[in-house]
């Protein structure tokens, strides 16, 4: 039975029907299918995975070997921020997605236009019954300075198929340029033309191809197909490529809403929509379980006037896209931030968020959308489930903490509000409120355009540029820069086997003030490379033996070796080198160490760990991992289990140097490093397999013990490791051997009771700061009762001062509002002290503020008295202050 056939009977398909048909088609048309790339892409370039091919660029460069010849899939993409922001239009319309799956189909060398081609119609018009007279493609035709010639091929090709299902080919067949029409992944490589499918969504279908390319809503691109034939050199020329590959692209979201919106092509009364189909219907729902409020579909005309109705579809549609692409990107291990991706999809949540409130989402709830799509999606994207915990757990942690910032935020920025001038909000307030409250500027930015308010975007722009050049000042290293006086052609390295007695020649001499730095022809030396620190040792030259205390690399692949500053060496003289061989095993100790911890974190955590970066010293290992909360004590007890286990095995450690194109696939390549065109492969056992060209140990016995001595947080998704084998482990264990033993000595107690002990001391301190604590509320209102009963009145406003004893500022925070709230207190100065210091709170009602109380500028006068420091808005501020105070320190502070 066809294809076309066996279909005939399917009507309206669901998504889920409608992605199993595709991947179906091109399986039954020989291809492989295979699964989606993670959206953390591999090239470092890319924010996200942001279309199908970004898994198959190495094939195309030619950089790995090819598995297969034909391939299709279900790709996972997001594209917001950087070249493709889609963020500001989500929601506004109907068709715009942060977060899309990319049904895509690929030849890598084997069939080329015409299979393509009649592989898509087929599909289209055989399998789904898209109306055939609703359908018109556009190919390649160059304009002036465009590359190529008219891509005669396809459109031949075309014709054909129109034209014996009797359609016009002239009116169906399309000519654009290089804009619309030829596709380059850069400025030079694999390139060519495309021919895109769309279709006519016109009530009447009469538009006769007039709408393709006119961003109509009316007439939609569905499919394109790119034929990569040639190769963009430097020099601004097109070579045709020896293979020929095929790469095509479908956004499912728009098919699927395209097929539910028309009722399977049978009604094009209705503008399209890709929200109508239940890839988002389904979270409608949990939305409107949530929140009360239904979905009808409105599309608002203009942002300045939209109807109650269409500002809630609106944010209807930016919660669904913008969950959609929070789970699947958390899933995938990116985690929400302040840099790059990470602050890319911190602002997808909070922009999620703030349109969850307007349609009053009870606080705490947003992460439950997550479980929605999980149920809907896991069994495509079965990580989805592995990881749901992570999901549910980042997106309720960040909630919580946007919470936070939205309350400290609002009330500094009404006040900034209030003194905008000539309706243009500062720069410098904005990112006052970013850089030092967390304030996001994209939210500033909406709640000043609903005020019909302006911002200095520019003046904030360069505050923030400011602040970035300030942190890379701050970051400068003292390490020696000499790229732009070092020799071409890099250092012959032997240290891998050889460490002592090694002949070499100077070559090139480059003294600085406070050491001089060497580079040989060859070197036992290993340059500090990869995370791994250079390596010490010695020189012997004229019978002196002269200290290296450091080795570095440069970029050109020259060893440096450092050494004292006015030791006469000559170019071209010969010295005899010899690594210290001692620290130098201390150092393949820790790399070793640093690959095994890496394979018990993925075996641990899961395969979706990534290093992010790393130390290897001969004192001990830090190792940076993507991982989004801090370790339990059985997880990090696991690690060491794990890596102490094969260090038991003492497995052996293997290198192999080999062709990048042929690494096994289950080899770990760290694609932020470039790799040349052979590359070292580090196996141990079958527990680790990674590109390395570090130094290492020649089995896991020479590990001796592993210790984890810290785990911490670096960053928003970011974990690091700390730990120590070898010499620098026995000595950790003889330590706290040593420490334990001490405290048994002081709680008179055997080594197995400390614990018990400490517990029953932690009890009794806590039983004696909750009397304390209470002791101190009841002195602190009897104390409030009393200032409150003193209170002036003066203008018409009731103000009050007063002194407390506290334990923190929330404390003293909290009775100034007590005194606004419940004693309707107009102005509030309280000072409270501290063990060290003192703190003033200054609170004013909105009553307050109308008669000029003004909370920030009596701060600021507080601080210039107290020499403090502070700050505030018109309703609160806050000042810190180095001495305890007394009543009359009070009495001279004016409101």
């Amino acid at each position: 039975m066809r294809w076309g056939e066996k279909m005939e009977c399917e009507n309206n398909m669901n998504s889920t029907e409608l992605r199993q048909s595709f991947l179906d088609f091109f399986r039954e048309k020989g291809h492989k299918i295979v699964p989606s790339a993670s959206l953390l892409p591999e090239s470092p370039n890319l924010l996200f995975t942001n279309a199908g091919m970004n898994q198959f660029v190495p094939i195309l460069l030619g950089e790995r070997a090819i598995q297969f010849s034909r391939a299709a899939d279900t790709q996972k993409c997001i594209r917001a921020g950087g070249k493709h922001n889609d963020l500001e239009d989500v929601g506004f319309d109907t068709y715009h997605h942060t977060f899309f799956e990319m049904l895509g189909n690929w030849s890598f060398g084997d069939y080329f236009k015409g299979e393509a081609i009649a592989f898509a119609w087929e599909l289209l018009a055989k399998v789904w019954h898209f109306p055939k007279e609703r359908l018109y493609v556009t190919v390649y035709s160059p304009n002036g300075g465009d590359p190529a010639e008219f891509d005669r091929e396809a459109y031949d090709y075309w014709e054909r198929i129109f034209k014996e299902e009797g359609l016009d080919a002239a009116e169906h067949i399309l000519k654009f340029g290089k804009k619309e029409n030829f596709w380059m992944m850069g400025d030079t490589g694999p390139c060519g033309p495309c021919s895109e499918i769309h279709i006519d969504l016109t009530e009447k279908g009469d538009s006769r191809g007039r709408l393709v390319n006119r961003d109509s809503p009316l007439c939609m691109e569905i499919w394109n197909l790119v034929f990569m034939q040639f190769n963009a050199q430097a020099d601004g020329t097109f070579a045709p490529l020896r293979n020929k590959h095929v790469d095509t692209g479908m956004g499912l979201e728009r098919v699927a809403g395209i097929i539910e919106t028309t009722d399977n092509f049978s009604n094009f009364s209705q503008l399209p929509s890709n929200y109508e189909s239940d890839l988002f219907t389904h979270i409608f729902n949990k939305i409107t379980a949530l929140c009360g409020k239904i979905y009808r579909g409105t599309v608002a005309a203009t942002r300045e006037s939209m109807s109650d109705q269409e500002k809630i579809d609106f944010a209807f549609r930016v919660i669904a896209d913008h969950i959609r692409a929070l789970t699947f990107a958390i899933g995938d291990g990116i985690l929400p931030g302040n840099e790059g991706r990470h602050y890319v999809l911190r602002r997808i949540l909070r922009r999620a968020i703030i349109f969850a409130k307007r349609l009053q989402f009870p606080a705490g709830h947003f992460a439950t959308l997550a479980e929605t799509i999980m149920g809907q999606m896991a069994a495509t994207f079965p990580e989805l489930q592995l990881n749901a915990r992570i999901v549910l757990e980042t997106i309720a942690a960040e909630e919580a903490m946007f919470e936070k910032t939205l309350e400290r935020g609002i009330l500094l920025l009404e006040d900034i509000f209030f003194q905008a001038q000539n309706g243009e909000v500062s720069g410098r307030d904005a990112f006052t409120l970013y850089d030092t409250y967390g304030f996001p500027f994209d939210l500033t930015q909406l709640m000043a355009k609903e005020r019909k308010l302006k911002i200095d975007e520019k003046a904030f722009q360069d505050e923030l540029e400011m602040q970035r050049e300030r942190a890379r000042n701050a970051q400068k290293k003292s390490r020696i820069t000499v790229a732009d006086e070092i020799l071409d052609g890099a250092t012959q390295f032997v240290g891998y086997e050889q460490l002592g007695g090694i002949e070499a020649k100077v070559l090139q001499i480059i003294p600085r003030e406070d050491a001089t730095f060497i580079a040989f022809d060859r070197t036992p030396f290993y340059g500090e490379m990869g995370g791994e620190v250079g390596d010490s040792g010695t020189l012997f030259h004229r019978g002196q033996v002269i200290p290296i205390g450091d080795t570095l690399r440069s970029a050109q692949g020259i060893f440096l070796h450092k050494i004292p500053p006015n030791v006469e060496l000559i170019p071209g003289e010969k010295v005899v080198l010899t690594v210290d061989i001692l620290r130098r095993k201390e150092i393949q100790r820790h790399h070793t160490a640093t690959h095994l911890m890496h394979g018990a974190l993925r075996k641990i955590l899961g395969d979706r760990v990534r290093q992010c970066g790393s130390y290897v010293g001969d004192r001990g290992l830090r190792f940076d991992f993507n991982h989004f909360a801090p370790l339990a004590a059985d997880e990090l007890f696991a690690v060491e289990d794990f890596v102490n286990a094969a260090i038991m095995e003492n497995l052996p450690v293997r290198a192999q140097e080999m062709p990048f194109k042929a690494i096994p696939t289950a080899c770990i390549a760290h694609f932020n490093e470039k790799y040349g065109e052979v590359v070292r492969v580090l196996s141990i056992g079958e527990i680790s397999m990674e590109l390395c060209g570090g130094c290492h140990a020649s089995s896991t016995g020479e590990l001796g013990i592993f210790k984890i001595v810290k785990e911490s947080a670096i960053a928003a998704g970011v974990r690091r490791m700390e730990a120590v084998v070898g010499h620098g482990a026995r000595d950790y264990v003889d330590r706290h051997v040593t420490i334990v033993n001490e405290l048994a000595q002081q709680f008179s107690a055997k080594n197995d009771e400390i614990l018990i002990k400490v517990q029953r001391l932690q009890r009794a301190k806590n039983m004696t700061e909750r009397r304390l604590r209470a002791i101190l509320e009841k002195n602190n209102r009897k104390t409030f009762d009393e200032v409150c009963r003193r209170a002036t009145h003066e203008n018409g406003l009731k103000k009050v001062r007063g002194i407390f004893e506290i334990e923190n500022p929330n404390d003293l925070r909290s009775l100034g509002t007590l005194a606004l709230q419940k004693e309707s207190c107009d102005a509030v100065i309280f000072a409270g002290n501290l063990m060290e210091g003192a703190v003033i709170v200054v609170s004013c009602s909105p009553r307050g503020m109308e008669k000029n109380c003004d909370a920030a500028h009596m701060a600021q006068q507080i601080a210039e008295k107290f020499s403090g420091k502070g700050g505030g808005s018109s309703a609160f501020g806050m000042v810190n202050v180095a001495k305890k105070l007394e009543e009359k320190d009070l009495e001279n502070l004016k409101f």
